[in-house]
């Protein structure tokens, strides 16, 4: 594969398939994951995923980031809200880094209309549902050439 991306699941999507299906729909976040790789291979992404409910453990993966990757898709959940410390750790890096939503949360409650992260990420995704992670592979692969190129 030619080109390494990270994928982060924030708090909570390992709950997916269960948890507010009305809202975040019946699919895993094993069923997420697999469709993402295997769409992943026809654009030569070589994809690492990881989930968390554990901050900490979210910033080391991301400060890990930095040296082995070129590009990062990040659905930070809950976090999306509340962590200065996972926005901090995004300006560290050095490549584009995608936000993602699988819900559209400025249809949502009125918390959820303000993203921590969101002027500091590349581009936002939000409201396709599980269709959003392979719309964000495909913007990753774009921005990955273009910093190639350019």
């Amino acid at each position: 594969m030619r080109y390494k991306v990270l994928v982060i699941h924030g708090p909570n999507l390992n709950m997916l398939g269960k948890r507010e299906p009305a809202v975040y729909g019946i699919k895993t976040l094993s069923d997420i994951d697999q469709a993402m790789s295997e769409y992943a291979r026809k654009l030569d992404i070589a994809l690492t995923a990881f989930q968390s409910n554990h901050e900490g453990e979210i910033l080391e993966t991301i400060q890990a980031a930095g040296d082995s990757h070129q590009g990062m898709i990040i659905n930070p959940a809950a976090y999306t809200h509340t962590s200065i410390a996972i926005r901090d750790a995004i300006l560290t890096l050095d490549f584009p880094v995608i936000e993602l939503h699988l819900s559209n949360i400025y249809k949502r409650e009125a918390f959820r209309h303000h993203s921590m992260i969101s002027d500091v990420v590349t581009g936002q995704i939000a409201g396709f549902g599980t269709h959003g992670y392979l719309l964000a592979l495909d913007a990753m692969a774009g921005l990955i050439q273009d910093a190639e190129s350019s």
